[in-house]
């Protein structure tokens, strides 16, 4: 019988993908935001700071506490904007925005 390698689970085939390509993960949270739905950014921001170095990484570049950053990007979470920023501008990814087509 031949045998196969593991398969890869989605989840860390994402991460792979955002952490290998900057652009993949400015097109990830750009369709997050665009879906209109929050915990779905949120969940998209997670992902993207989880594959540039984790939540301690961007707790720390930020000087925000790890534990808050977890809560404020939980799905119940409610980061205000300015947060949001911070978390962007420390995951190495910057916030700009483009009219509508």
């Amino acid at each position: 019988m031949k045998e196969y390698p593991p398969a890869v689970s989605y989840h860390e085939w994402l991460i792979k993908r955002l952490k290998a390509d900057p652009e993949e993960a400015s097109g990830y949270l750009n369709a997050a935001l665009e879906a209109g739905d929050k915990k779905a950014f949120l969940l998209a921001l997670r992902n993207v700071i989880e594959a540039r170095g984790g939540m301690t990484k961007v707790a720390r570049a930020s000087k925000m506490n790890r534990v808050s950053l977890y809560k404020m990007l939980s799905g119940n979470g409610n980061p205000g904007f300015g947060n949001i920023l911070l978390i962007l501008q420390s995951a190495g990814i910057r916030f700009k925005t483009a009219p509508k087509k």
